[in-house]
C-alpha cells in the first residue's frame, strides 16, 4: 500500500503540487457558481469516504469550511475536540492515530503543538491535514493564494507585504514563496521574528525588517494578523511591542494602488488592523474566508488522489 498523501506544512510539498491544489480550487469555486451550498460537485471525489475533524482549539472558519468541503465532495464529516476523545485524558497521539485509520479516510487536526500533529501523521495509514498548529497554518495561506489570484491574477512575481506577529500564519507564506514565486517582505518587531529555519527555507524571496513603511512601499497585497494569538500569555508586552504596525489607510497607500488587504480573522478592529481597512473597498476578508472552503476541497481531493 502507497503511503498516504499528508499536508502538514507546504515546505515539504513540490511546487507543481502546490499549484496543482490552487489550479483545481479555482476550478472548483467557478463550477459551483449559483449552486446551493450542499450541493454535491460533480465529480464527488468524496463520496464513499468519511473525513475525521480533531479541535484541540477553538475554531470558526477551520470548523465549517472542513464540514462544508467534504460534504460538497460527496462525503462525510465526524467532528470531535479533544474533550470529547480520550485524547484530552491523556491517550498517547500515536494510539488515537492507530484508531481514526481503522475507521475514517482522513483526519484533519488544529492542535495546540506541531508536534502532535507530526507524530500523528508518523504512525496514521491514511492522510493527516495541519488544519492549524502553532508552527504552521498551511491551510490558510491556500486560501490566501486562491484569494489573490482572484482578484490579481497569478501569485507568481506579486510583492506581499506581512505586517506584524511572525507567527504561524506567517511561517506558512514564508514556506510558500519561494515554491510559487513571490516575494515576502515581513515588518515585525525584533522580539517578535519568524523563526530562523522558515526564514532560510523562503531564502532570497523574503527580507524582514522592524519598519512597516518599507516592507508596505509598492506591494501588491497587505496582510496582517492578530497581535495576540491563541495560547500567548505576554499580552502587555505584544500590544506595547505591535503599536506601531497597525495598518491604517496610510500605511495601505503606501502599497501599490491596486493593493488589497487579506486578514485570516478574528480581527480586533483598532489594534493591528484599522476599521477604514478591514471594511473597506480594498479588503478581500469575507472571499479570503469562504475560500477556505474552496481551497480545502482541493487539498482533500488531492490527499485522496482524486487529482495528481
Amino acid at each position: 500500500m502507497s503511503a498516504p498523501r499528508h499536508f502538514i506544512d507546504l515546505w515539504r510539498m513540490q511546487p507543481a503540487t502546490l499549484r496543482l491544489i490552487l489550479d483545481d480550487a479555482h476550478r472548483r469555486k467557478a463550477a459551483r457558481k449559483g449552486w446551493p451550498k450542499a450541493k454535491v460537485d460533480a465529480d464527488a471525489p468524496g463520496r464513499d469516504r468519511t473525513l475525521a475533524m480533531v479541535f484541540e482549539k477553538n475554531s470558526t472558519r477551520t470548523r465549517f469550511s472542513f464540514d462544508a468541503a467534504i460534504r460538497q465532495l460527496g462525503g462525510a464529516g465526524v467532528i470531535a475536540t479533544a474533550a470529547d476523545m480520550q485524547l484530552g485524558r491523556g491517550e498517547p497521539v500515536e494510539d488515537t492515530a492507530k484508531v481514526l485509520s481503522r475507521m475514517v479516510d482522513a483526519v484533519m487536526i488544529r492542535a495546540n503543538r506541531h508536534d502532535d500533529v507530526e507524530r500523528f501523521a508518523a504512525v496514521s495509514s491514511v492522510p493527516v491535514i495541519n488544519g492549524l498548529t502553532d508552527a504552521s497554518h498551511p491551510c490558510q495561506i491556500m486560501a490566501d493564494l486562491l484569494t489573490i489570484e482572484e482578484h490579481r491574477g497569478p501569485v507568481t512575481g506579486k510583492t506581499i507585504a506581512w505586517v506584524g506577529d511572525g507567527n504561524n500564519v506567517c511561517a506558512s507564506f514564508l514556506h510558500a514563496a519561494a515554491l510559487l514565486g513571490f516575494k515576502l517582505a515581513i515588518a515585525c518587531p525584533d522580539a517578535y521574528r519568524p523563526a530562523k529555519a522558515d526564514l532560510e527555507r523562503a531564502g532570497a524571496s523574503a527580507t524582514i525588517s522592524a519598519d512597516p513603511r518599507g516592507a508596505v512601499a509598492g506591494a501588491d497585497v497587505v496582510v496582517t494578523d492578530t497581535w495576540v494569538s491563541m495560547g500567548d500569555k505576554d499580552k502587555d508586552a505584544r500590544m506595547a511591542a505591535f503599536d506601531a504596525f497597525q495598518v491604517d489607510d496610510a500605511l495601505m497607500n503606501r502599497a501599490a494602488q491596486e493593493a488589497v488587504f487579506l486578514h485570516c480573522l478574528p480581527a480586533h478592529r483598532g489594534e493591528e488592523v484599522s476599521e477604514a481597512v478591514l471594511d473597506g473597498p480594498r479588503s478581500l476578508i469575507w472571499d479570503e474566508a469562504e475560500n477556505r472552503i474552496h481551497a480545502q476541497k482541493s487539498v482533500l481531493a488531492w490527499c485522496f488522489g482524486a487529482i495528481g
